[in-house]
């Protein structure tokens, strides 16, 4: 099954087939179906075309997805480095914003780097 450009598995519950769209997490996907009256357990494969529609329709009205989500994202992160709050700034020099540590563990935002050398010994030749 395919909505707004996703490939959604045919063989998983509904519930979690919806959280393969950026933005739709486990919660909102569960919310989702609670509000359209669908049954969560429900595999992807047996839904009929009206209820395609409808949550086709429930998540065009009510959530930001995809390609729309990732640009508010990043127009709030270009905003926030514009007026050069803190949190713009760590954005900016791709460091952890959220107040983590960065003497050990920032592996996630700024990649592998070790800008450390090793014991600062050098090794001798030997003759």
């Amino acid at each position: 099954m395919r909505l707004f450009g996703i490939n959604i598995p045919d063989q998983k519950r509904i519930d979690t087939s919806l959280t393969y769209f950026y933005g739709i997490g486990r919660t909102t996907a569960q919310k989702i179906l609670q509000e359209i009256k669908l049954d969560p357990t429900k595999r992807t494969k047996d839904l009929d075309p009206e209820e395609t529609n409808r949550i086709k329709e429930y998540i065009e009205k009510h959530l930001k997805i995809e390609g729309e989500l990732r640009q508010v994202i990043r127009s709030n992160i270009s905003r926030l480095k514009d007026i050069q709050a803190y949190r713009g700034m760590r954005h900016a020099r791709k460091l952890p914003v959220r107040g983590q540590r960065t003497k050990t563990n920032s592996r996630t935002v700024r990649g592998n780097v070790r800008k450390t050398a090793g014991s600062g010994k050098r090794k001798v030749d030997l003759k």
